[in-house]
């Protein structure tokens, strides 16, 4: 059975271990609010140049531009480039884990292909550093002062990649920030572009010819669609490296924050049982004591 100095001596790290977590708390939560602000006000442009590229797309041939280009001549299973995206730090619960295993999945998945990583992140660096997979890329310490400039260094070298014919597509990997409470990993082909199809403008219900499928709306482009791929499509591909680069900062804040709270609670919840055993050990010392005097009492 422990002293009672080693309870107290217990006691109190747990104390200070608890003052921990509370800052760190306080420190992800007035961080996660500044993230969440920052890829709040960049998804809806993120979305609409996403809408836009989708609508050139459509209306030109794939061959116009090398990253539209989807390969079909090539073999099935061809080489991808992998960025991973994780944290430089830990004590963020299960966030680089699960971006780790998805990774790791993408990889198993399907034996044939190659893949070479591009690593974002220390946790992410460290982990497959070590196993012998090829590494194109790696940067660590980002997201001290995650700025545009950085998106710009990543789709420049999947640009390049892609482009020279290293790698056949280019996916991303990361967790998106879904609220305080969820986070959803996202397995996304960032190259070649992915051309979705526009569906029909349908009449209002309630107008002439409600029921059927409209025309499909066209515009006239100034320049020409072609002229515009060659300064849309490397800026779309920087706006959603930076959106997923945005996304994944929020959503570790966010996980870092629930990890800690809870962390600070596990912390009360040992401090009290902690206490009520201490208060048994003294009481039982102090009965021990008191039954040693009355014996000594009566044998005298």
């Amino acid at each position: 059975m422990p002293s009672l100095l080693d309870i107290r001596r217990r006691i109190r790290a747990v104390k200070s271990t608890q003052q921990i977590t509370k800052a760190m708390k306080m420190v992800a939560a007035s961080r996660l609010r500044r993230a969440q602000e920052r890829i709040q006000h960049a998804r809806p442009f993120a979305t609409e140049m996403l809408r836009v590229l989708n609508s050139l797309a459509m209306r030109v041939d794939p061959s116009s531009h090398p990253l539209l280009d989807e390969r079909k001549t090539r073999k099935a299973n061809g080489k991808s480039l992998l960025f991973v995206i994780t944290a430089d730090r830990g004590l963020a619960g299960s966030f680089n884990a699960n971006a780790i295993k998805a990774a790791s999945t993408f990889i198993i998945e399907d034996p044939a292909r190659e893949v070479a990583l591009g690593l974002i992140g220390r946790r992410g660096r460290d982990f497959f550093a070590r196993r012998g997979f090829e590494v194109r890329y790696e940067q660590v310490n980002l997201f001290q002062a995650l700025q545009y400039s950085h998106a710009c260094d990543i789709a420049r070298e999947a640009m390049t990649s892609f482009t020279d014919g290293a790698v056949d597509s280019v996916y991303l990997i990361y967790n998106e920030f879904r609220s305080v409470m969820q986070q959803r990993i996202v397995v996304e082909r960032l190259l070649p572009i992915p051309r979705l199809d526009i569906e029909p403008v349908s009449p209002k219900p309630g107008s002439e010819g409600a029921g059927a499928a409209g025309p499909q709306i066209d515009y006239l482009y100034e320049p020409t669609p072609e002229e515009l791929f060659k300064t849309l499509i490397p800026r779309h591909v920087e706006v959603q490296v930076f959106r997923a680069l945005l996304e994944s900062n929020a959503a570790f804040y966010a996980a870092q924050m629930t990890a800690m709270d809870s962390a600070s609670r596990n912390a009360a919840e040992m401090i009290d049982q902690l206490t009520l055993y201490m208060n048994k050990v003294r009481q039982a010392a102090i009965t021990r004591e008191i039954i040693e005097v009355v014996s000594g009492a009566e044998a005298l």
